[in-house]
């Protein structure tokens, strides 16, 4: 495995030394290092791999050098716009380093929303143009495929992809930690929300540990999960399906359970929200200033107001929450309002280390909440 730091270090000597993109599991230790030693003028954690791209394109047009974007594979069809009308040869001709990581890699163990994406990656890159290659798993090798790689850039002044598969880099624990004081966790908030909830309501949750914390506490109450869509991938977009489904179902109660790096992913889906404004659309945005589900990395949750934004958007109504009392006030008032609503609840960062996983696929999920959508 690759030590964080003498791959840091490495980057470094090659000129690499501003760094932006959307944090990453397989990623984590290399973007914990990133956070800790790079200055937030050197730093830029991205609201999406697209954003990623831009701010490396305006990194070069301002300073000649090549920027570094960082991102899950799944993160390449947020990128692909970018990458083929802005960095492309046959547009502005611009290099940027892409570090990606390879989840779902055919012929290892991954959860199912990342088979496909994994098949397609190296593919997507030759598709695109973009030359790539696999970043070895020791500094040797690292540093003769990172030789090749800026100078394909430097000559070619293009985009150069390195995929990166699990366990490439060492262990690396950040010191950057985003500090919470909340008195709910996310667990907990979920749990009040769920218990207010009629038999009748509709439940879309956002991917990552939201909807694996939502499955487990079904599986405690010995409810089904028919309920519930269970949003395991295509982080930001749980909000559009949910709109859909209200606009379908004007007399049941929608409510999308959200988180704040999913919300800022795609903020414009609020705007998208409002102007419909379907009166049964009950947004709840978790929010724990961090993307928990990748290494804890921070958002810019704890520094925007999303109440206000979701007014400013045309919601009806907007508040906030942050204890357990004031949880289950609120939650009370959302079931009584005409949507679009939005409730923010501030939690705190983090998880229980035995978490699990949904035990149904992606494919019954879907079946059984289309049926609960119809039979009800």
């Amino acid at each position: 495995m690759i030590n964080c730091g003498e791959f840091y270090n490495l980057l470094a000597e090659n000129g690499i030394g501003f760094f932006t993109g959307v944090p990453d599991s397989l990623l984590k230790d290399f973007c914990g290092y990133i956070l800790d030693h790079a200055g937030d003028d050197r730093h830029i954690i991205a609201a999406n791999e697209g954003n990623a791209v831009a701010l490396a394109a305006g990194f070069h047009l301002a300073t000649g050098n090549i920027g570094l974007v960082y991102m899950q594979n799944s993160g390449q069809g947020n990128a692909i716009n970018p990458l083929v009308s802005l960095v492309d040869k046959e547009a502005y001709s611009i290099p940027v380093l892409l570090v990606i990581g390879w989840r779902g890699e055919p012929g290892t163990k991954d959860e199912p929303q990342h088979a496909k994406q994994g098949k397609i990656t190296i593919k997507l890159l030759n598709t695109l143009g973009i030359p790539s290659a696999i970043l070895p798993d020791n500094l040797d090798g690292a540093k003769a495929v990172l030789k090749a790689a800026i100078d394909t850039m430097k000559a070619k002044s293009v985009p150069y992809g390195l995929v990166v598969r699990a366990g490439t880099f060492e262990a690396y624990q950040s010191k950057t930690v985003t500090k919470t004081s909340y008195e709910l966790s996310r667990e907990e908030a979920i749990k009040i929300i769920v218990r207010r909830l009629a038999l009748q309501d509709i439940v879309v949750s956002t991917t990552g540990k939201s909807s694996r914390e939502l499955f487990e506490y079904r599986e405690e109450l010995g409810q089904g999960h028919n309920r519930d869509f269970l949003t395991i991938g295509s982080m930001g977009h749980s909000s559009q399906i949910a709109l859909t489904i209200a606009l379908s179902n004007p007399s049941r109660e929608v409510y999308c359970l959200d988180g704040d790096g999913a919300v800022i992913m795609h903020l414009g889906g609020l705007a998208t929200i409002g102007l419909n404004g379907p009166k049964n659309f009950k947004h709840i945005v978790l929010n724990n200033g961090s993307h928990d589900s990748v290494g804890g990395q921070p958002t810019a949750g704890f520094n925007i107001n999303i109440p206000a934004i979701a007014m400013a958007c045309n919601y009806k109504v907007a508040f906030h929450a942050d204890k357990q009392t004031e949880l289950e006030e609120k939650m009370q008032l959302l079931k009584s309002v005409e949507g679009p609503a939005l409730l923010e609840v501030k939690v705190a960062k983090g998880a229980r280390n035995n978490l699990g996983r949904p035990t149904i696929g992606p494919i019954e999920n879907k079946n059984a909440f289309m049926r609960f959508l119809q039979d009800s």
